[in-house]
């Protein structure tokens, strides 16, 4: 059932769900159309305006990282062959049945991690080193996985345990493995290029012989938290590329927003709008050396 309207009216596509950011759509031929939208979300609110183009940059950023990435594991796309209602942001996809696990992992401290990292040492179940700080590189990338929550929930840590008994234990060691290969040479790859990818989080999903295939999106500033390299220090928040910049806005002064109210979040301005877009942008021109219309 659809969460929100679908903003496209696609030819011989029949509109099914809506999430955050993307629409998905029932094809004739069993497959599904998974369109990106403009929108963009933060402290499980939905904001006004859109950011202009970020669904074609990161559908174009995942279709790069799928390439990349073809020796690890298959993913779900079968052709960026769409209606012109939605080119460049849609994809045909295969019909999978997607984990109901959320598959992070993390490289550095940051975020959730931090906090959970200052309360009690321990991040999903893992002890870590003391000394750390907010951006601290870790001894090695760790898998945080959570719960998946439905559209306006909280997702919520667990542990590598807790993700074994609700999949089993074979299935959990395959999502972990799959998980930090797919994290470690999208880091290698990334920080070749300048960008530090601090942690990520992965969709997965499994066809009927078992087969673990990508979906969704991969490795965007949407689903992990990207860093410019020559700006990387830490015991501070780091300059990002993800939408932590509207994040910030929106607990600055400058909102004039209650985080903790149950007044929704005010209009973003159009320079944030701006300023946001230009980011998205300098992620995908930075990491792929490709050219994104200005």
């Amino acid at each position: 059932m659809a969460r929100v309207s679908a903003p496209y009216d696609v030819p011989g596509a029949t509109h099914v769900y809506s999430g955050k950011v993307r629409d998905l759509y029932d094809l004739p031929n069993g497959h599904l159309l998974m369109v990106a939208s403009d929108r963009i979300s933060a402290y499980d609110h939905a904001l006004e305006p859109p950011i202009p183009d970020k669904g074609e940059i990161l559908t174009r950023m995942s279709l790069w990282w799928f390439d990349q990435l073809a020796d690890v594991a298959p993913n779900h796309v079968v052709s960026t062959d769409v209606p012109d209602v939605v080119a460049g942001r849609g994809i045909e996809v295969e019909r999978l049945d997607m984990v109901t696990v959320e598959c992070i992992a993390r490289g550095y401290l940051t975020g959730s991690g931090l906090a959970d990292y200052r309360a009690s040492g321990v991040v999903s179940g893992i002890a870590l080193p003391p000394g750390l700080t907010d951006g601290s590189k870790l001894p090695e990338p760790i898998f945080t996985p959570s719960t998946k929550a439905e559209y306006g929930g909280h997702d919520e840590p667990i542990s590598y345990e807790q993700v074994a008994d609700a999949v089993g234990s074979e299935l959990a060691a395959r999502l972990r493995d799959l998980t930090l290969e797919v994290y470690a040479r999208g880091e290698a790859l990334a920080r070749e290029r300048g960008i530090i990818v601090a942690d990520t989080k992965i969709e997965v999903g499994l066809r009927g012989d078992g087969t673990l295939v990508l979906a969704d999106e991969l490795l965007t500033p949407d689903s992990s938290r990207f860093w410019p390299a020559d700006a990387w220090e830490p015991g501070r928040a780091q300059t990002s590329y993800d939408k932590q910049f509207v994040r910030d806005w929106l607990t600055s002064p400058a909102s004039g927003w209650d985080r903790a109210s149950d007044t929704p979040p005010p209009r973003l301005p159009g320079e944030i709008v701006e300023r946001t877009r230009a980011r998205y942008v300098e992620a995908y021109e930075t990491l792929t050396g490709e050219t994104f219309r200005r």
